[in-house]
C-alpha cells in the first residue's frame, strides 16, 4: 500500500465521523429551533382562548350586583329605621343565588358590618362580620363598582368579588351610598376545565400569588418568593387570610422572549420535566395567566432530525466511497492495458529477432523457434487470464453503479412517507384519527412500493419476469402527482395536463413506468427551482398505435451540447452534492425493457420536454364491457 493511499484512507477515518457529528448537531439545532416555535404557537392559541373563556366567565356576573341594588326588597330593608326584620331579604337573596347560580349574596350597612346574606341559615353565616378592610367595600361606599379575589374567611373558599352601592336616594351630589350589596362568584368549574387539558394552567395577581391552578399544588402558593413589604400589604387586605404563601419552587432556565421562559420546579408533581412557560395578560383583571408546555417533545424532535441527518450523511459517504472504489478500479483496468500493450510489444521483437538468428543457423532456429513458440504460448495464456479479471472488474462496476442508484430512485417515496409520517402525528394531536388512519395507509402503500423498486433494480442487468400488465396512463401520472402535491404548493408551482379524452392504455409494468414519470417529475421541479412563474406540463396522446407522454417545464432548459449525454451514468448538469446522476440512465434502461424509449429535447419556448413513446394497447376487458353496457 502507497503513502497516499494509506494517508488518503487516514483523513477519510477522521473526516466521516467529524463531518457526521457536525451534520446531526446542526439538524439538532435547527429541528429545536422549529420545535420550540411550533410549540410557542400552540401555547399561544391555547391561552388566547383560556384568557377568553375565564374573562367571559368573569364579565357574566358584572352586572348582577347593580340590578339587585335597585331591587324594591333591599330598598325597602335599608329604608326601614329599626331593621328588624331581615329574614324577607335573606330569602330574597337567597333566592337570586339559586337563581343566578353565584356562591353568595350578602348585603353591607354603611359602617361594612353585614346586615343580610344568602346564607344566613349556615354556622359559618356572613351576618355581623364586618368586612371594611376589603377593598371592593371602599370602593362601592365611595360610588364606584367594586373588583376583588381573594380567600372567604368565613368559608375559606376562594371566589371573586362583585360590588355595587345601594342608593336610597342618589340625587344630591354630597349623598353617599346607604350600604353595598355583594356577590361571591367561585371559580372552580374554571379549574376543573383546565384539568382536563393536557398542559398545566394558572393565574397569577399583581403579587405574583397564583390563586387560579389546574394542578392543585401549585394554588395560593407565590410565584417567586415575596418580599417582607409585600407579605404586609397582603396581611392587612387578608386578601389570602393566613395562607403561608408558600415559593413555588420555579427557576428560570432561560428566557425565550418578554413573554416566554424555559422553567423547572425544585420539588413535586412538575419537577421531572423542563417547561415553556408562556404568559399572557388579562388587563381587565389585572391578571397573568400561564402555560406550561413540556419540552419532550423538542426533544424528542431534536433528536429525530440528529438521526435522520446522521443516516442521511451515511447515504452520502456512502456513495462516495462507491465513486472511490469506481476510479480506482478504472486506473486498475488502464494498468491492465499497458501491461497487456508492452507484453504485446516484447513479443513482436523476440520473434523478430528469431527470425534474424534462424536465416543464419536453420538447426539452432527450429530450437529458438519451439522455445518462442511455447512463450508465445504462455503469453496468450496470461493475456486471456487478464481479460478474464477486466470482465470481472467491470461486473463489479455495474455492481457499484446499481447500489448507488437505489439511494436516489427511493428519494422520492421516503419523502412523501415523511411528509405523511408529519401529518399523521399532527392528525393524532388534534384527534383526527379518520385522517390519521388515511395517511398511514398511505405510507403502507408506499413502502410496498419501494420493496417492489427496489426488486426490480437487482433485476436491471436481466429482463424481468413479472409479466407486464394494461394500465391507465392518466391514472399513472395522477398517482406521481400525488408524491409532489405538497412540494407543487411549496414552490406554487402550476399545473397543466392535456390528455387525450380517452382512456389510454399500456402494457408495461406499473411500478416501473410510475418511477419513471416520479423521476421526470422531480427533474422538472428541480430545474425550476430558480423560475419566477414555474410551470409544469403533462400530457398524452395516441399516434400511429403509439402512445406518446410528454413532460415538460419552462425551467433553464438542457445545454445543447448535453442533449446526447443526459442519459450516460453518472452524468448530472446539478451542483456537486445534489445528484448522483443515475436517474435519467436507469430511467432510459426502464423504457427499453418495456419496449419503450425515453427522448429529451428543449421548446422553442424555453424548457426542457422528456418524451415517452410506449406501444398502445387495448383497453382491459372488463372496461370494454362496462363501455357497451353504457
Amino acid at each position: 500500500m502507497s503513502i497516499s493511499l494509506f494517508r488518503w484512507r487516514y483523513l477519510w477515518l477522521i473526516a466521516v465521523p467529524l463531518g457526521l457529528a457536525f451534520c446531526m448537531w446542526q439538524a439538532s439545532l435547527l429541528a429545536r429551533e422549529q420545535a420550540l416555535t411550533n410549540l410557542q404557537e400552540e401555547a399561544e392559541n391555547e391561552l388566547r382562548l383560556s384568557a377568553a373563556n375565564l374573562n367571559g366567565y368573569l364579565l357574566r356576573y358584572d352586572y348582577l350586583p347593580q340590578m339587585l341594588a335597585t331591587r324594591e326588597g333591599v330598598l325597602r330593608f335599608l329604608a326601614a329605621p329599626d331593621r328588624q326584620d331581615p329574614m324577607p331579604l335573606n330569602l330574597l337573596l337567597d333566592r337570586f343565588r339559586f337563581t343566578s347560580g353565584v356562591s353568595d349574596v350578602y348585603l353591607l350597612d354603611q359602617n361594612a358590618d353585614t346586615i343580610a346574606a344568602s346564607n344566613w341559615h349556615r354556622p359559618n353565616t356572613f351576618i355581623g362580620q364586618n368586612y371594611a378592610f376589603r377593598s371592593y367595600y371602599r370602593d362601592a361606599i365611595d360610588g364606584g363598582q367594586g373588583r376583588f379575589y381573594g380567600l372567604g374567611l368565613q368559608s375559606q373558599e376562594r371566589g371573586y368579588y362583585f360590588s355595587s352601592p345601594v342608593w336610597l336616594d342618589d340625587t344630591s351630589p354630597d349623598a353617599r351610598p346607604d350600604g353595598v350589596l355583594v356577590i361571591k362568584v367561585l371559580l372552580t368549574d374554571v379549574e376543573e376545565s383546565w384539568a382536563e387539558q393536557e398542559s398545566p394552567l394558572f393565574v397569577t395577581d399583581q403579587d405574583n400569588i397564583i390563586f387560579l391552578a389546574s394542578q392543585p399544588e401549585l394554588r395560593i402558593n407565590a410565584l417567586y418568593p415575596l418580599s417582607e413589604e409585600q407579605r404586609k400589604t397582603l396581611q392587612e387586605t387578608q386578601r389570602y387570610g393566613q395562607e403561608p404563601l408558600t415559593p413555588s419552587g420555579i427557576q428560570v432556565q432561560d428566557v425565550q422572549g418578554p413573554h416566554s421562559q424555559v422553567v423547572t420546579f425544585r420539588e413535586g408533581p412538575l419537577s421531572d420535566e423542563h417547561y415553556l412557560n408562556l404568559t399572557r395578560e388579562i388587563p381587565e383583571f389585572g391578571w397573568q395567566m400561564h402555560i406550561l408546555k413540556p419540552l419532550s417533545p423538542v426533544v424528542s424532535a431534536q433528536w429525530m432530525a440528529a438521526l435522520m441527518a446522521g443516516g442521511l450523511y451515511g447515504v452520502v459517504a456512502l456513495a462516495a466511497g462507491i465513486g472511490w472504489q469506481r476510479l480506482r478500479l478504472r486506473r486498475e483496468r488502464e494498468t491492465f492495458a499497458e501491461r497487456e500493450r508492452q507484453t504485446l510489444a516484447r513479443v513482436r521483437d523476440e520473434l523478430e529477432m528469431s527470425v534474424e538468428r534462424r536465416t543464419r543457423d536453420l538447426v539452432a532456429s527450429n530450437q529458438r523457434l519451439s522455445d518462442e513458440i511455447e512463450e508465445r504460448r504462455r503469453a496468450e495464456a496470461n493475456l486471456r487470464q487478464t481479460q478474464d479479471e477486466l470482465i470481472q472488474a467491470a461486473k463489479l462496476a455495474v455492481l457499484g453503479q446499481l447500489a448507488a442508484g437505489i439511494n436516489h430512485e427511493l428519494n422520492q417515496p421516503l419523502a412523501a412517507i415523511r411528509a405523511y409520517s408529519e401529518n399523521a402525528r399532527r392528525f393524532i394531536e388534534l384527534s383526527r384519527v379518520e385522517q390519521a388512519d388515511a395517511n398511514l395507509a398511505q405510507i403502507i402503500e408506499l413502502t410496498q412500493r419501494m420493496a417492489d423498486i427496489s426488486a426490480q433494480l437487482r433485476q436491471f442487468s436481466r429482463k424481468s419476469s413479472d409479466r407486464p400488465e394494461t394500465i391507465s396512463v392518466q391514472a399513472c401520472a395522477d398517482y406521481a402527482l400525488r408524491l409532489f402535491q405538497s412540494r407543487l404548493r411549496d414552490d406554487h408551482v402550476q399545473v397543466e395536463q392535456h390528455w387525450s379524452e380517452e382512456t389510454l392504455w399500456v402494457k408495461a409494468d406499473l411500478v416501473r413506468l410510475e418511477q419513471v414519470l416520479v423521476n421526470l417529475i422531480g427533474n422538472a421541479l428541480q430545474a425550476m427551482k430558480e423560475t419566477d412563474s414555474p410551470r409544469l406540463i403533462l400530457s398524452a396522446h395516441a399516434e400511429n398505435r403509439q402512445v406518446i407522454i410528454q413532460v415538460a417545464d419552462n425551467g433553464p432548459g438542457i445545454p445543447a451540447d448535453y442533449l446526447e449525454q443526459v442519459f450516460e451514468p453518472f452524468f448530472t448538469t446539478k451542483a456537486p452534492g445534489s445528484g448522483l446522476g443515475l436517474g435519467l440512465s436507469i430511467s432510459s434502461r426502464i423504457m427499453d425493457d418495456l419496449g419503450g424509449k425515453l427522448q429529451a429535447t428543449n421548446l422553442q419556448s424555453g424548457g426542457a420536454c422528456f418524451t415517452i413513446t410506449l406501444p398502445l394497447a387495448p383497453a382491459p376487458r372488463a372496461t370494454q364491457e362496462v363501455v357497451s353496457d353504457a
